[in-house]
């Protein structure tokens, strides 16, 4: 399941879509916040519907095809957003830990890499920091 959305989410009631079954034996969730970056300026995300979507599904799938997993959830929040604001859920349960923790990881290196949304920090557009670029890379087969 995948939201781009731009209400805030509840950390508690997600977890809860991620135990919708006795054969799940992890979970494991990844909440992103807007790091002060400029004395409370605002952070600014902006995406096009159709496309954000379609790669968002792409990944839970990739990811779903991947690791054996049993929910996966993303919420990522666009339009303007204040330090200290939650800005992307990325929650995954399987049966066993290693697949869980790995998926999330996956998903977040993939959503810092891949995702199209435009971000604005002040005045300035920020690009994709080289060091997401290397996490992202030791993916790759």
């Amino acid at each position: 399941m995948i939201s781009v959305q731009t209400a805030d989410f509840d950390l508690g009631f997600e977890y809860q879509q991620l135990c919708n079954s006795p054969q799940i034996g992890a979970v494991v969730t990844f909440v992103g916040r807007v790091r002060d970056f400029a004395e409370n300026q605002t952070l600014w995300l902006e995406h096009y519907p159709p496309m954000t979507e379609n790669l968002l599904a792409a990944l839970v799938a990739k990811a779903k095809a991947r690791w054996p997993l049993q929910v996966v959830r993303i919420i990522h929040r666009v339009g303007p957003l204040l330090p200290s604001e939650q800005i992307v859920f990325v929650g995954v349960s399987s049966a066993h830990r290693q697949a869980a923790f790995a998926a999330c990881e996956w998903l977040m290196d993939m959503l810092k890499t891949q995702a199209p949304f435009w971000k604005k920090e002040g005045d300035h557009w920020v690009e994709a920091r080289a060091s997401d670029l290397l996490a992202a890379q030791r993916w790759q087969p």
